[in-house]
């Protein structure tokens, strides 16, 4: 059987972006095995996506370049003896389009590299959409790709919380966390108007989630986070009524299972990461400020958001739904 492997070893919001050409390589290739390099945590999302055949767990390109260095194509199992394409959705830098030659393949589709000559391709665009990055990518090698085919299939298993209003405070970098502080305070507005309120994260911030629980007036009980898988997680925001989060995998799921949203955007603007479609309601807050998305200190444009601001964007996300 032929074999195409799709590199793509990031996190959430970098998966879900991916969803339009991970689909539009399944209608390019639908008797061809698909397998996507990716982190084993994202496999009950990948799932969802009803593109892809195999997760082949890598937790980055180091891991992934290591494995390719070490045991070869044949010595990585999946199929690679077969393989035909190799498809990158990492990046556009040296390492990862490295990495993937070392395999061989019969056709490397890759954003183009001076290093790699022999490998033609579309020139990089820093400040292009994510989904359209991918979209294009693809079309450059004659492989439609629809933009808009972003929704997951809805999660078998039921939300415990069918209808909440879903808080999630946390982020992978100090620069994109809007203060708890102000979280609690949207949390406190929400629980106040009738609704239920749910705060999620991963496990290393639930401290912090009681914490917004606690200066909300919340019950311990509402905090999640830590106590859910990513399945369960999906579960969860697909039948909230909206979800209130910063520029994070969160808020890329809540756009792809078609639940409101209210957006916080700080250092990157929602031009680059902001839903291209969906049903429902998704709102990007931007003060305007571009500054560093791994800064260590919350972004200056995030801090200009304030708690009214987001509390009226919830409750217009909310009527429009």
């Amino acid at each position: 059987m032929v074999v195409h492997l799709v590199l793509r070893a990031h996190g959430l919001g970098d998966l879900i972006t991916a969803i339009p050409a991970l689909r539009a390589l399944r209608r390019a290739w639908p008797d061809d095995r698909l397998l996507l390099a990716a982190p084993h945590g994202l496999g009950p999302i990948v799932q969802l996506i009803d593109a892809v055949d195999e997760l082949m767990p890598t937790s980055g390109l180091s891991e992934f370049a290591f494995d390719v260095r070490r045991l070869g194509r044949r010595g990585m199992g999946h199929d690679l003896e077969h393989l035909d394409r190799v498809i990158n959705l990492q990046d556009g830098r040296r390492e990862s389009i490295d990495s993937l030659s070392r395999l061989q393949p019969n056709q490397l589709i890759t954003y183009a590299h001076p290093d790699f000559p022999s490998f033609p391709g579309p020139t990089w665009i820093p400040a292009q959409q994510e989904i359209d990055r991918w979209c294009s990518l693809l079309e450059a090698f004659d492989i439609d790709a629809d933009r808009t085919d972003l929704r997951l299939r809805r999660p078998e298993q039921a939300s415990r919380y069918p209808g909440a209003a879903v808080i999630h405070p946390g982020g992978a970098f100090r620069a994109r966390r809007w203060p708890p502080s102000r979280f609690a305070e949207v949390a406190r507005g929400l629980s106040d108007e009738g609704h239920q309120v749910v705060i999620t994260g991963t496990p290393n911030e639930r401290k912090l989630c009681c914490w917004i629980a606690a200066r909300a007036g919340i019950s311990e009980s509402a905090v999640i986070a830590g106590r859910t898988d990513l399945g369960d997680l999906a579960a969860v925001i697909s039948e909230a009524a909206v979800i209130i989060c910063g520029d994070t995998g969160v808020g890329h799921l809540a756009t792809a299972l078609d639940t409101p949203s209210v957006l916080l955007f700080g250092p990157t603007p929602p031009s680059h990461w902001e839903p291209t479609s969906g049903a429902a309601p998704h709102i990007a807050l931007w003060a305007g400020h571009v500054g560093d998305p791994l800064g260590i200190r919350p972004d200056p444009g995030l801090l200009q958001l304030q708690v009214d601001q987001v509390l009226d964007s919830a409750r217009r996300a909310l009527q429009a739904a």
